[in-house]
């Protein structure tokens, strides 16, 4: 029988219940995968714990991950058995086995494993419109990127970095401060030994940055706000410390006539066209060098609430998967 990992009653890790579940039949327009390897993210907690609302419960948790083909519905016709498939679909990823539809999915390269393609899809679209659609990142531009040691932060200074940037991060301990310094960084900050404000202004000798990307949230503003020259942009796309306190817009003027976004990866990927733009680009980055994906942390479907414990301890790095 198939296995998933469902979510009953919103809360802590113990909320993510490992059990069997019934897969229907592929209808029209959808198809019926195998998964060999499941991404896991901050937003699967924020769904877990009620800060991002799922449409009803009990619900399976995950959003992207990678496998085969297996049966297709009515009216596919681009996607058949035995397909290496990949997908970002909001909720439905903790599974062994899943119905979705065909126009989610993106076929995997040769090139790119089935684990590589689980992480992905989040995370490396996350990545790809940040740094080339939100805030199209050119050379010479100098970006300030927050948890450059976690999942999306070593992707985006390693591309950041491939596009010619100049890339300072912010990371946790000595080692991830390593780990970052080989993925792409200029320089890194320890955020919980010095000031990070006062570090971008020494570095950057007070011409601070163009762009600061901040998956952090709460801990980091309004601080991310003091690095930004005149008229830079805030980009924040993530709560991992809590949500970024109401502010008033005054705020951005007080720093230079700031720009703020919080942007999200469904409306850049909410046409076909547009997903299959953003997975091209990221497999092509993949496969030409640009991109090496660390997947340091794997994790049996089945324990998934020791990866969510640690995850949210900040005892990862780089992209954590699941295997079903």
């Amino acid at each position: 029988m198939p296995k998933a990992v469902r979510v009953h009653k919103v809360g802590g890790p113990e909320a993510l219940v490992y059990e069997g579940v019934d897969v229907a039949a592929p209808g029209p327009g959808e198809v019926r995968m195998r998964q060999h390897a499941v991404g896991l993210n901050f937003i699967d907690v924020y769904f877990r714990t009620g800060l991002y609302k799922a449409p009803g419960l009990p619900f399976i948790a995950g959003n992207e991950a990678a496998g085969e083909v297996v049966a297709v519905g009515p009216g596919v016709t681009n996607f058949h058995p035995g397909d290496r498939v990949a997908y970002y679909f909001t909720l439905g990823g903790y599974a062994s086995e899943r119905v979705i539809p065909a126009d989610k999915l993106v076929k995997l390269p040769d090139h790119i494993t089935y684990e590589q393609g689980a992480v992905l899809m989040l995370k490396g679209l996350t990545v790809w419109y940040l740094l080339h659609k939100t805030f199209k990142v050119e050379p010479g531009h100098r970006v300030l990127i927050h948890a450059a040691a976690g999942g999306i932060g070593l992707l985006a200074c390693q591309w950041a970095k491939a596009l010619g940037a100049h890339v300072i991060g912010t990371v946790g301990s000595k080692a991830k401060a390593d780990l970052a310094l080989a993925n792409g960084c200029d320089h890194v900050i320890l955020y919980n030994e010095e000031d990070f404000v006062a570090r971008v202004k020494q570095i950057s000798r007070n011409e601070l940055c163009d762009v600061v990307y901040d998956g952090v949230g709460k801990t980091t503003f309004p601080g991310s706000l003091s690095c930004l020259r005149p008229r830079g942009l805030f980009v924040s796309f993530g709560n991992a410390s809590g949500p970024v306190p109401p502010f008033a817009l005054a705020e951005l003027n007080n720093h230079g006539s700031l720009f703020a976004t919080r942007p999200k990866l469904n409306d850049y990927v909410s046409t076909r066209h547009e997903l299959l733009e953003g997975a091209d680009t990221l497999f092509a980055a993949v496969i030409n060098g640009k991109l090496h994906v660390p997947i340091n942390h794997a994790y049996a479907l089945k324990d998934v609430a020791k990866a969510h414990i640690d995850l949210e301890g900040r005892a990862t790095t780089g992209a954590i998967i699941l295997r079903p």
